[in-house]
């Protein structure tokens, strides 16, 4: 498989600038350790520090806080690289007076938990930072390397096992499943535990195969807690780790304060497909399938929101409902903009604008997504 450039690159060289932090966020396993070696290739070696924050020997040169020790391990170079910064204590703090005392220092810091990062790198580094998320491959990546036909024919593949990188390189379908089942096992949940010290790991997967069940529907959190033996509130804050790893993402319902409007309750939509169908353990083809609304549903909201963020298009988004059950599934809020997009994996009739939508938004515009067209809409 040759390699695959990552559609993060035009914004990540914009944004790398001196006496600033590239914050590059992400799953683990989703390519950012590559993505800062290939970028690595084109800089100069002799001008580089390239620092992993799980090695305790390179964690221990950055303890010493001081503008002496910083200036000695940083003589000669432009540019400081920590790879997994989150393990280093006290890392916003350091990276501060790194950037705020080494003129012309450029500093790239990769993490895979924006709770650990975020912590510990926002307030010291208001200002100096940019936040920048590397996701599992998006459709807008593989148009670099394949044709109209090779995507179609990827299609099925890609609603049932996602987007991680190493994927592409493996061929046999068991041993996609397998690799998926250990990205889950040995990287996402001991991430989740190990970020709050969790220790009910039980619970967490029931959580996340309730939600997986319920892809693009509204999630009740007392609903989940009475059906996990939990409160409401620990279920929140559950949900809350598993999207500061990168494993879900919330949006919420739109409304201007119709009556009619539902916005207490929340959909959860995964990061990758191939992750939600590990926790249910299902990889069997779409013709096998019960599901194949929601994979097809969950495919488009993340590639949507990858397409987004590397296009640098700032926009909320939200799913409308009202409570005589017309719905749109996916709604965009840009400036004064209103877009409104429903999902349909096969198009067999005419959809139809749902009429309380019209009526409150005649200013929206509305498009269904389907297999005849998701490719404009997720830049493939």
């Amino acid at each position: 498989m040759q390699n695959i450039p990552r559609g993060l690159l035009p914004l990540f060289l914009k944004k790398l600038q001196p006496n600033k932090v590239v914050m590059l966020l992400g799953p683990r396993r989703s390519g950012k350790t590559a993505f800062v070696r290939d970028f690595l290739k084109t800089t100069d070696p002799l001008q580089t520090l390239v620092l992993n924050g799980e090695d305790l020997v390179d964690a221990a040169l950055l303890q010493e806080r001081s503008v002496a020790n910083y200036s000695r391990l940083l003589a000669g170079k432009t540019l400081l690289v920590i790879d997994e910064a989150q393990h280093i204590p006290d890392i916003g703090m350091i990276l501060k007076l790194i950037v705020d005392s080494i003129e012309g220092i450029q500093v790239i810091a990769t993490g895979s938990s924006s709770f650990d990062m975020h912590q510990q790198v926002g307030e010291p580094l208001v200002g100096r930072q940019h936040t920048l998320l590397l996701f599992p491959l998006a459709q807008l990546e593989f148009a670099k390397i394949e044709d109209y036909k090779t995507t179609l024919e990827k299609r099925e593949e890609r609603l049932i096992f996602g987007g991680y990188p190493e994927l592409s390189k493996i061929a046999d379908w068991k041993d996609k499943e397998d690799y998926l089942y250990q990205i889950m096992n040995d990287y996402l949940l001991k991430d989740i535990l190990m970020v709050d010290g969790l220790k009910n790991s039980d619970k967490l997967y029931s959580l996340l195969r309730l939600i997986a069940f319920q892809v693009g529907k509204e999630v009740s959190l007392e609903e989940l807690g009475k059906q996990l033996a939990m409160s409401k509130n620990t279920v929140e804050r559950y949900l809350e780790l598993l999207s500061k790893v990168f494993v879900v993402f919330r949006i919420g319902g739109y409304s201007r304060n119709l009556r009619k409007e539902i916005v207490k309750n929340n959909r959860w939509y995964f990061y990758d497909n191939g992750v939600r169908n590990a926790i249910i353990q299902n990889f069997n083809r779409l013709d096998l399938r019960a599901d194949v609304g929601d994979l097809w549903e969950n495919y488009l909201a993340i590639e949507r929101k990858k397409y987004l963020n590397y296009r640098q298009i700032h926009c909320n988004h939200y799913f409308w409902r009202t409570y005589d059950q017309q719905e749109i599934d996916w709604v965009e809020e840009e400036g004064d903009q209103l877009r409104a997009f429903e999902f349909k994996y096969q198009l067999t009739k005419k959809v139809k604008v749902p009429a309380a939508w019209a009526k409150a938004y005649p200013q929206a515009s509305y498009e269904v997504i389907h297999t005849g067209n998701y490719l404009d809409w997720i830049g493939g």
